[in-house]
C-alpha cells in the first residue's frame, strides 16, 4: 500500500466557516455600537431641541420595558432608584410610540409621586 503525498490543502470548508463567523461578528457589532434602546420617537411640530445638563433619562420601549439612564427596571423601582436623586433635574421622557398608553402613566405618575417637577416628553420633529 502505497500512500499518497498531498500537494494542497482543501481551504473551501474554513472559508465556509470564516464567513459565517463574519457575519456574526457583524451583526452583533451594528447592535453594540449604537448603545442606545431603539425608540420609535412620535413627531412633534413644536419640538425644540435637548438641552441637557443634569437630566435623568428615562425611555419606555414598546413592549413596555423601562430604563433609566440606559439601564433597565421596572415601574415599580421607579421611586426606588430616583428617591435620592436630585429634585430640581430635568427629567427626558422618551417612549416609543406603539409603547401601551397605561405604562407612560404609570412612570409619570411614580415621578409625581417622587416629587419630580421637570419633566419632558421627547419627540422628533
Amino acid at each position: 500500500m502505497k500512500l499518497k503525498k498531498f500537494d494542497s490543502i482543501n481551504v473551501v470548508p474554513m472559508i465556509d466557516i470564516m464567513l459565517v463567523l463574519l457575519v456574526i461578528v457583524l451583526t452583533t457589532a451594528t447592535f453594540i455600537a449604537k448603545g442606545v434602546i431603539p425608540l420609535r420617537l412620535p413627531k412633534a411640530e413644536s419640538a425644540t431641541s435637548l438641552q441637557k445638563s443634569k437630566t435623568i433619562d428615562i425611555s419606555i420601549s414598546q413592549n413596555g420595558e423601562v430604563y433609566i439612564d440606559k439601564k433597565k427596571s421596572s415601574i415599580s423601582e421607579i421611586r426606588d432608584i430616583l428617591k435620592d436623586r436630585d429634585k430640581n433635574s430635568s427629567i427626558f421622557i422618551s417612549c416609543d410610540k406603539g409603547a401601551k398608553y397605561n405604562s407612560f402613566v404609570e412612570v409619570l405618575d411614580s415621578l409625581k409621586q417622587t416629587g419630580f417637577n421637570k419633566i419632558n416628553i421627547v419627540t422628533s420633529k
